[in-house]
């Protein structure tokens, strides 16, 4: 109990904001080796759309490249933002010693490059065969 001379005590971000027990760390921290996989997976995508508006002037139109560019760009923010909610989702369901969450994001992110991969080789079939 508090007096009016003694605040009571604070509890930590992580229970305040997660709420639960805390697991065992080896689980944190894997999970937090697949958030950082997940970053570094978003820092590609974020280069590689800087690398095309870069250097692609001369493989694509600058209507397409600013497209190529933009989805990148755009792909690379919807994995940033998704491993940020992974990573609590997955933290939660520690805590609570529940199942953890199926990833959103590996259906997202094989889709996306699935699709610029048809893109990319419908843009260039012609060259190849032409």
């Amino acid at each position: 109990m508090s007096t009016p001379e003694t605040p009571a005590p604070r509890k930590p971000l992580s229970q305040s904001l997660l709420g639960g027990e805390e697991p065992d760390p080896r689980f944190t921290l894997a999970n937090e080796r697949t958030f950082l996989a997940w970053i570094r997976t978003s820092l590609a995508l974020l280069g590689g759309g800087i690398a095309v508006e870069t250097f692609a002037g001369e493989a694509f139109g600058p209507q397409l490249r600013l497209i190529i560019t933009l989805s990148l760009l755009a792909l690379s923010i919807l994995v940033s933002a998704g491993a940020c909610l992974r990573w609590l989702s997955v933290e939660r369901a520690l805590r609570h010693r529940r199942a953890l969450p199926l990833p959103v994001l590996v259906p997202l992110l094989a889709l996306g490059c699935c699709l610029a991969a048809l893109v990319l080789a419908g843009l260039f079939w012609p060259r190849w065969h032409g």
